[in-house]
């Protein structure tokens, strides 16, 4: 499973990457005509202002080792009051096996809420979420923890459209209708080393660690009139391994709901969490 990661760990997205036909170097917006790069640096600028979004995700990935895997969920962003994200894996598919029930977590500050059926066997919880806070685990329950935070906050919007500024062959290729919303299809390749210059230096080296074996990572990018991404799309292979990532995001700045599990259905998660995937 581990070499599956990195698909995951990027971000937002990739599907099979569409080529489009009449390709263009510029793009109209509104009535300004700008460069492609030009228009994903826009884009990138205008991610950065927005404080609340969904997005859908799917995820597939094979690997010539383990066999592939599949991933498709849901996500719900918000920055403002305080950072919170709520991630739910409807399908989560490794080398033709299910988990069942998928995953749901819920980080809310420095608390974890998650609801997964195998974590509440281990915990052997009867509750139907379990709970962590950073402040009550020990050190190597910190550092799982604080992974599955650094891992869902890397989904959110302005990070992953910033690694795409990173590209010098980017391209707009047409037109197309994303989510019933006109948009301008952008295709091109960034180089994973000069993406991690342009990231936030805290995720830097992970980003590095997780795709040291992939040179350079396919991009599109659908942007509507007012420069925001609707949909991005990631891929890559390493060494036999290949991931098609893809997010289409929705309802920016609009209100969200994210809040913890009400008090009676939440037990404890274990102080030592990692312990439960060194088998599996």
């Amino acid at each position: 499973m581990r070499r599956l990661a990195p698909a995951l760990t990027l971000g937002a997205a990739v599907l099979v990457a569409v080529t489009g036909c009449g390709a263009q170097s510029t793009a109209s917006l509104g009535n300004v005509k700008l460069a492609a790069a030009e228009a994903v640096q826009q884009s990138a600028q205008r991610a950065g202002e927005v404080t609340s979004y969904s997005a859908d995700l799917s995820l597939d990935a094979t690997d010539g080792k383990q066999g592939g895997g599949k991933i498709q969920g849901s996500v719900l962003y918000q920055s403002k009051p305080q950072l919170a994200t709520d991630v739910t894996l409807d399908t989560i598919t490794f080398d033709g096996q299910n988990v069942p029930g998928g995953v749901r977590a819920i980080l809310t500050g420095d608390t974890v809420y998650v609801k997964s059926e195998l974590l509440k066997r281990f915990a052997g919880s009867g509750k139907p979420w379990l709970k962590a806070s950073l402040k009550d685990l020990d050190a190597k329950g910190q550092e799982g923890v604080t992974d599955l935070l650094d891992r869902a906050q890397q989904f959110d919007l302005a990070g992953t459209v910033k690694l795409l500024t990173a590209s010098k062959d980017v391209k707009a290729v047409g037109t197309e209708t994303v989510g019933g919303v006109e948009t301008t299809h952008y295709s091109g390749t960034f180089p994973v080393d000069a993406a991690a210059q342009v990231i936030d230096p805290a995720r830097r080296e992970q980003l590095q660690q997780e795709l040291s074996r992939v040179k350079n990572v396919k991009f599109d990018l659908w942007a509507d009139a007012e420069s925001l991404p609707r949909k991005v799309t990631l891929s890559g292979s390493e060494q036999g391994a290949v991931f098609n990532l893809a997010a289409a995001f929705k309802g920016f700045n609009e209100p969200v709901t994210i809040t913890a599990p009400p008090a009676d259905q939440v037990g404890d998660l274990p102080k030592n969490p990692g312990v439960a995937g060194d088998g599996n």
